[in-house]
């Protein structure tokens, strides 16, 4: 058979299906084998909230979106080019997101009867035999018939082979993209290489896919996407919580102190704590808590002990910790909170993003309790932020609170890595002996940064106690004294807002200097905002992006920058909370963009909220 290739510049697929048909898993094998070709990328998965909801109902489908591309990208795109329905419920959920022309590659066994009536379709009514779809390209796959094909010489139970429909869907996608299937092959002989006969399934399964592809007369056409032009390096692919993980590491080893985390399990942090305890190697302590308070607890007796303490949950757990929060604030020691962001109020939306956590950041504690917040604004990103929260939290000892969110956690991006040489020093001061000019140890002494030292427990001289009761200036010892509290109140206040001087500048990420508009960003409305305004810049506006990593205290240039814009739009994915603080700091009458829908902003919707500004 005659095939050709057509090169594409920019592809996004969406594998959708029931949260038991391995849509994760697939489009991470894709992502990977992507990935190695050198080819940008961006993802966005998309978990249902239900551990298992029932099989083919809408609250079921698992999602997972990934776009690939020869230029630089920085979001998983706003609409998709193929849809893969492994069933009429994910078609349902999907197709909305799907361009007027786009492929939709559908699993047929999957819109029988059942599924159908499952997906609330009206009774007698199949979207793959009627005409609601012929503003699409329709590619119909017995996938499950095939599969079972496949594995008929294999005495598995068709419950267990019917698993393995996954890897056809995915041998098939390697045959459509003129891919090399070696990466997977390597995959699955490492998870599966203890269980010969899972392993063979799937192996001639995924072999099946492709070679159908190959023999079916109706596909004749194959695509390429080249390579990307990214500056020349190693790359790997990375995902939010694991980048966030290995900056952590990094820290510790480039710190010289040991790291420990004292964490619970809370969808989307969990995955932090999964890969940190897989490093004792690097000395690192993990320690799964029996709730959200025993684990603060446990990580501030580390940093009082002389570790990095670090404690990772998300909203609904930063609620359970924030008085132990207010006890490190008291107590001056190092401790950095991971809050992986998700859709709320209360257990709220456990699998969806939002960055709603921000005002809670700042305000939501007891008391008058200043703290530094920090944010993370993509996957590799998540990287330098842990770091850099290690490193502020050590020399300004203080409790650092970081911010991410699911979005960036469970996404993927490729990743430069640097080396450990080219990572900044963490210099760490421990107090070990009185100075000559000492005659006792005075706990709350402070430097010209305001901060105090820091004492490991029991070194001799340096015996003191610590509290949660307001300290006397100094001394430390207990005080009640209306003046001292006011000193003492304004006093850490200084010292967080003092770290200014110790950060980074603002700089803007795009466009001229002085403009019309200036877009401020935090978070995982980095790519959005980037591509937006980088498409109206190439239409001759002037636009302008700055993304803020440092929200608590700000950059000290800060206000400067909104100073040199007529108007100033703030997207979130909240109810305006960046905008709240911004208006508050800087009188300046900031616009709000919100979604709040649990899913990303798209450019498009940003485009026109920035047009209309203009």
């Amino acid at each position: 058979m005659s095939d050709h290739s057509e090169v594409l510049q920019d592809v996004v697929i969406k594998f959708a299906g029931d949260s038991g048909d391995g849509m994760q898993l697939t489009g991470n094998q894709f992502t990977n084998n992507t990935a190695l070709l050198g080819i940008d990328l961006a993802t966005f998965p998309d978990f249902p909230a239900e551990i298992r909801a029932p099989i083919g109902t809408l609250p079921g489908v698992s999602g997972y979106q990934l776009r690939f591309s020869s230029d630089r990208i920085y979001t998983p795109g706003d609409a998709c080019d193929v849809l893969v329905a492994m069933n009429a419920a994910a078609l349902k959920v999907n197709l909305a997101a799907l361009k007027p022309g786009g492929k939709i590659i559908a699993n047929i066994d999957g819109f029988d009867s059942k599924n159908l009536r499952l997906a609330n379709y009206p009774e007698g009514e199949n979207p793959l035999e009627d005409d609601s779809l012929t503003n699409y390209e329709v590619i119909k796959i017995d996938v499950t018939k095939l599969t079972r094909e496949a594995l008929k010489d294999i005495s598995m139970g068709t419950k267990e082979k019917d698993r393995a429909k996954n890897m056809f869907v995915l041998g098939f996608l390697y045959w459509m993209y003129n891919r090399d299937m070696a990466n997977t092959l390597t995959f699955l002989k490492e998870k599966f290489g203890k269980k010969p006969e899972i392993l063979e399934s799937n192996i001639k399964v995924l072999q099946a896919g492709y070679n159908y592809g190959d023999t079916v007369e109706t596909f004749t056409t194959r695509y390429t996407v080249e390579k990307a032009k990214m500056e020349p390096g190693t790359y790997r692919s990375i995902m939010g919580n694991q980048s966030l993980a290995y900056g952590l590491i990094a820290a510790s080893v480039k710190s010289g102190l040991p790291l420990f985390l004292g964490s619970y399990p809370i969808t989307p942090a969990s995955d932090i704590l999964h890969e940190l305890s897989r490093y004792k190697n690097f000395g690192i302590k993990t320690f799964q808590a029996e709730d959200e308070i025993a684990a603060i607890a446990s990580a501030i007796g580390a940093s009082y002990g002389g570790s990095i303490g670090i404690t990772t949950t998300s909203g609904p757990g930063v609620a359970l910790k924030t008085e132990a929060m207010g006890l490190a604030v008291m107590l001056e020691i190092p401790l950095v909170i991971c809050n992986i962001q998700r859709g709320g109020p209360s257990t709220g939306l456990p699998t969806k993003t939002e960055q709603s956590d921000l005002l809670q950041a700042y305000y939501g504690r007891n008391g008058e309790c200043p703290m530094p917040v920090i944010a993370s604004s993509t996957p590799s990103d998540c990287f330098d932020v842990a770091y850099e929260a290690v490193r502020l939290s050590i020399q300004h000892m203080t409790p650092v609170m970081l911010l991410s969110d699911g979005y960036i956690a469970n996404g993927a991006e490729p990743w430069k890595f640097p080396q450990t040489a080219d990572l900044p020093d963490i210099e760490v001061k421990v107090k070990k002996a009185l100075s000559d000019a000492e005659q006792k140890f005075m706990p709350y002494l402070r430097d010209e940064k305001l901060v105090r030292p820091w004492v490991l427990p029991g070194t001799p001289g340096l015996e003191h106690r610590i509290g949660g009761l307001e300290k006397q200036d100094v001394t430390g010892n207990i005080s009640y004294e209306p003046e001292n509290h006011q000193h003492m109140v304004k006093t850490r206040q200084a010292k967080v807002d003092m770290i200014a001087n110790y950060i980074p500048k603002q700089t803007l990420d795009s466009g001229p200097a002085t403009g019309k508009v200036l877009v401020i960003g935090w978070g995982s409305t980095y790519g959005s905002i980037k591509s937006a305004c980088a498409e109206l810049q190439r239409q001759g506006h002037a636009v302008s992006h700055a993304h803020i990593r440092y929200l608590r205290p700000f950059p000290s240039n800060l206000g400067e920058i909104i100073g040199s814009f007529d108007k100033v739009l703030i997207p979130e994915i909240n109810n305006g909370q960046l905008v709240k603080i911004i208006r508050d700091q800087f009188m300046v009458d900031a616009k709000p963009f919100n979604k709040i829908k649990g899913t990303p902003i798209t450019k498009g919707e940003l485009m026109e909220a920035i047009r209309e500004l203009l």
